[in-house]
């Protein structure tokens, strides 16, 4: 079996708007941000100057989050503790537009999950979990049970189970979700957890992992052997299908017939894996809510985790990456530095997380010449990644007048990207790129030496926030302005 490119591409489309729902172990994902530049004189421990703190939903969490960056509708039911950490959740999935209905129950019996990351220069250095380990209690199972037989009238037509093995799943609550879900003629989409793949009975898929796998299967799974395993654990479970995930290997698919489907890797770099399972089942689950057939959803899981591992931390999968993934063998990469602002913004993100420094610099760039490569040659100079302002058409005809741009956003955005020195081009429609530089909020802001400090816009917002300015040097007897004049004297 195979999935061309046609059909991935035609599915990415029609993942917006599909709905699924979602049960499981949600968490609360901190990330504490520095340097170390020194060992603590009390024990031989680095110390780690904090520059900032990051918090989001991980687990079920993450599933949701991801979700909703493919512009699914969702349904989420899971389980908090009365605390600030659960307190945190609810504020954050309320902000997310695309969840229909979300029920958060508070057990006050129960610690909110917590799972806090430490990292310096792109590197973890130490993670601390709070959380509860016990299966619900009687009460808060019902109650949960409750809430999501309460989507009767309208149940998504795929509802993923991310088990977490923090105890939302454990016991009977699993077993029961399932018997729902396919007694209303549902899917389900087990992310599995632990050592009891029991309670997984009669589900329609799921995703483990190698390790999960050899775990499930009662000892180690060589190389060549996965397909055997999942092949025995989806008769042993009555599964419609196993969706196997092996890292560098790419995924394994056992489908309803019992066939085999390998799908190659998809990753180019891999900085983190964390949340890639996430990202997988939410993929899938969106694909197969949209019709997709089994194939075509597993093969787009595949693109999706190759874009997750990518990240640094659990990052979210968004529409627009899985477009440019799925159109990447017929365009060259370097049109997908061409970003929206969600995407900018999650990007400079994650080169923080790395260690790395931002740079920006913006312009209409209408016709490019060696006064433009200069600059962002020396623009790239100041930083690790450099982002490039770029004027939308109506913005340029606003500044500078009747027939311009000569060239439209779409080519000027895609020679920029063609540069080795521009990471990231975002186009911007207003008269300046303030709200794109406060979104960025660079660490080096770049300007030609033509500016003035006080002239450069976002210079006093940049060095309010501890970043500085560089004006570039010019290159002499270059002008798109005079170069147009001169082709207008061209017989």
């Amino acid at each position: 079996m195979s999935v061309d490119l046609p059909s991935k591409a035609a599915l990415v489309e029609r993942l917006s708007g599909a709905r699924v729902g979602c049960v499981g172990d949600v968490m609360l994902d901190r990330y504490i941000v520095g340097s170390v530049e020194r060992t603590s004189p009390e024990a031989p421990v680095p110390v780690l100057r904090v520059a900032r703190e990051d918090a989001m939903p991980g687990g079920a969490g993450n599933v949701v989050r991801n979700l909703a960056a493919l512009e699914a509708r969702i349904r989420f039911a899971s389980v908090i503790g009365d605390d600030e950490a659960g307190l945190t959740l609810r504020q954050q999935l309320a902000s997310l537009e695309s969840i229909e209905r979300a029920t958060l129950l508070v057990d006050p019996h129960r610690t909110t999950t917590v799972k806090t990351r430490f990292l310096a220069q792109g590197q973890q250095l130490l993670r601390a979990d709070q959380e509860t380990l016990a299966p619900l209690a009687a009460e808060p199972a019902r109650a949960l049970l409750d809430a999501v037989t309460s989507w009767r009238d309208a149940l998504p037509a795929v509802v993923v189970l991310s088990d977490y093995a923090k105890g939302v799943l454990l016991d009977d609550v699993a077993p029961a979700l399932i018997d729902f879900v396919r007694a209303q003629g549902g899917c389900v989409v087990v992310d599995p957890k632990g050592a009891e793949f029991g309670r997984y009975r009669g589900a329609s898929i799921i995703t483990p992992n190698r390790q999960e796998l050899a775990i499930a299967s009662g000892g180690a799974v060589a190389r060549g052997e996965e397909a055997a395993c999942a092949r025995a654990l989806r008769s042993r479970l009555d599964l419609s299908a196993v969706l196997v995930t092996l890292g560098r290997d790419g995924m394994l698919l056992i489908d309803e017939a019992d066939e085999a489907l390998a799908l190659p890797a998809d990753a180019r770099d891999v900085f983190d894996v964390s949340g890639a399972g996430d990202t997988v089942a939410a993929t899938l689950a969106a694909a197969l809510a949209a019709g997709a057939p089994l194939s075509e959803a597993a093969a787009l899981a595949n693109a999706a985790a190759g874009i997750a591992v990518s990240k640094v931390g659990t990052a979210v999968v968004r529409l627009s990456e899985l477009v440019n993934a799925t159109r990447r063998s017929s365009l060259h990469d370097f049109e997908a530095k061409v970003c929206d602002p969600p995407t900018i913004a999650e990007r400079v993100a994650v080169w923080r997380r790395q260690g790395l420094s931002v740079g920006f610099t913006n312009g209409c760039f209408d016709l490019i010449h060696p006064g433009h490569v200069s600059l962002l040659a020396q623009a790239k100079a100041e930083c690790d990644r450099l982002i490039v302002g770029l004027n939308t058409d109506a913005s340029v005809a606003r500044l500078k007048g009747p027939g311009r741009p000569v060239q439209p956003e779409a080519a000027r955005a895609t020679v920029l990207a063609s540069l080795l020195s521009v990471d990231a081009v975002v186009l911007f429609a207003e008269d300046t790129p303030i709200e794109t530089i406060l979104a960025v909020r660079p660490d080096v802001l770049i300007k030609g030496a033509d500016y003035r400090l006080e002239q450069v816009v976002g210079a006093k917002e940049v060095q309010g926030s501890g970043g500085r300015v560089h004006l570039a040097r010019l290159e002499p007897g270059h002008s798109t302005t005079a170069t147009i004049a001169s082709l207008a004297l061209l017989p």
